[in-house]
């Protein structure tokens, strides 16, 4: 272990999955590792509370994580040999329309085609070439930060990356004739928290409906708290430490360490360096736009949600807004910054395939809308209505309810801007230049910081490669390390030792 006793050689400011992929890809380079965070226990996001009642577990923010069963860092973290089991709902998602009809994405393209009908074909030949070479489109999403040409399975990506420019509506219209295959590829789109008139909101359809396919949309049992601790548990195996509890504000209390990172907003970090950054730096963060807020209700239930359309219920993530229409003009109102009583909702119903989350008996089901920036505004009723849409009688389901308006997502995690959970707008130029227009965007005007939250590039999602980018970065310009070390195997077990059957049916 280098570095003066008790002084760490690098620091990780935030432990969302971010911050702590960054500890684990520099404490595997021989490092002293120390991560700060603010709250009381390790994780970002990806904490589980008891919200509601006691054995009740309810993931505050991310709960449904393709990115973690594809994404290049935690296949090399192995999530299974760490003892973290993922398990896939029957249907990956469903997005019912009026008159008990649905349209479901199932693991199988095939069979998802097959359910689409007319629409069928022209989902397979949409989908297939892109399921077929999965693997590498993701890596090349999550690790090229657009920089450098792809060099494995070149035509895919170049293909995705030209059907995915446009907004989803031009893409759902060109591909699909029904309402089912228009609505399924603009509910998975309207993850992004954009009006989907805008351009490159295709992309995001078309990367989750073929995530489905490639490793499922999983959830973590006994909730993604499970996957913050692993992460935490083999940091400290290899003398890594961290903090919870303190809360940085002053850079000046890491002088001596000779790298720095911060899983934060990009305007937090500036807060924190006071006048050691530049005038141009310090304006071009202040352009940098949070997008619209989430509202989120946690309820336990007395039974499972009655869907009207009975493959519904088997789904693990639910989209709730009706038509192609319906769901862009749900998602058009908090993009300017207005509410509406028909939202896009996205719910996810973790008992269906988690029982570990609620005591023998007990259900839990949650959801959230899109609000604009910073909205205190109660948009309880207008979700039950979208679900009472779909599942008539679910009210009489409700047995106690939580909620966070946007206002309280930020007290919650500062990352949160204004309810923004997704810490930044996920633009088109915010996509491309994220968070500064610069060339190494993870580098900040001090030597030896480094940004290395979602507000660098990839961007959003549970999928660490944030900062583990920015890890790789600091480990060449700080220490000189020319090739990166991989991550330390748990129990003995090859590092890169993942496979898609370990991940539970």
């Amino acid at each position: 272990m280098s570095g003066a006793a008790g002084r760490p050689d690098a620091v990780v400011v935030g432990s969302g999955p971010n911050g702590l992929a960054a500890a684990l890809r520099l404490s595997a380079a021989g490092l002293r590792v120390q991560v700060v965070e603010r709250a009381d226990r390790p994780g970002g996001g990806m904490r589980t509370e008891q919200l509601t009642r006691p054995g009740y577990l309810h993931d505050v923010c991310s709960t449904v994580q393709p990115m973690a069963a594809a994404g290049p860092f935690f296949r090399e973290f192995d999530l299974a040999s760490r003892g973290v089991r993922l398990v896939q709902p029957e249907i990956c998602y469903a997005h019912p329309l009026d008159g008990g009809r649905a349209a479901v994405s199932r693991r199988s393209l095939e069979e998802t085609a097959a359910g689409l009908g007319a629409d069928g074909p022209a989902y397979r030949r949409l989908f297939q070439p892109l399921v077929e070479h999965g693997t590498d489109v993701v890596d090349f999403f999550l690790t090229s930060q657009l920089r450098r040409p792809p060099t494995k399975s070149i035509a895919q990506v170049v293909k995705f990356a030209l059907t995915g420019l446009p907004n989803v509506r031009s893409l759902a219209r060109r591909h699909f004739d029904t309402q089912e295959g228009q609505a399924l590829i603009a509910g998975a789109a309207a993850h992004g928290m954009l009006d989907l008139a805008r351009p490159l909101t295709a992309s995001l359809g078309l990367m989750l409906g073929m995530l489905a396919h490639h490793v499922g949309w999983p959830l973590i049992e006994g909730g993604s708290q499970r996957l913050a601790d692993a992460m935490v548990a083999a940091l400290e195996e290899q003398g890594g430490e961290v903090v919870t509890g303190h809360e940085v504000t002053d850079l000046r209390e890491f002088d001596g360490v000779p790298a720095v990172l911060f899983d934060t907003t990009p305007r937090a970090f500036v807060a924190m360096a006071g006048d050691r950054v530049n005038q141009g730096y310090r304006r071009w963060v202040a352009r940098y736009k949070h997008g619209p807020g989430v509202f989120k209700i946690d309820w336990v239930l007395s039974e499972p949600v009655p869907w009207t359309n009975p493959e519904v219920r088997r789904s693990g993530t639910i989209h709730l807004a009706g038509t192609l229409e319906e769901t862009m003009a749900g998602e058009a109102a908090p993009a300017a910054g207005r509410v509406t009583d028909k939202p896009y909702v996205l719910a996810v119903q973790p008992t269906v395939v988690d029982r570990t989350r609620a005591p023998d008996g007990g259900h839990i089901f949650w959801a959230y809308v899109h609000v604009p920036h910073g909205s205190d505004v109660d948009m309880t009723e207008a979700i039950e209505n979208q679900v009472e849409r779909f599942a008539p009688g679910f009210r009489d389901t409700v047995v106690e309810r939580a909620t966070k308006n946007a206002v309280q997502m930020e007290a919650w995690n500062p990352n949160h801007v204004g309810g923004d959970i997704s810490n930044g707008e996920a633009s088109f130029t915010q996509m491309l230049a994220r968070p500064v227009p610069r060339w190494n965007t993870y580098k900040t005007p001090i030597r030896g910081r480094y940004l290395a939250s979602a507000a660098t590039p990839p961007g959003p999602a549970v999928h660490g490669q944030c900062g583990d980018n920015a890890a790789r970065v600091a480990l060449r310009e700080v220490f000189g390390m020319r090739s990166t070390p991989p991550l330390r195997p748990a129990n003995g077990g090859a590092p890169d030792s993942f496979r898609h059957g370990a991940v539970s049916e």
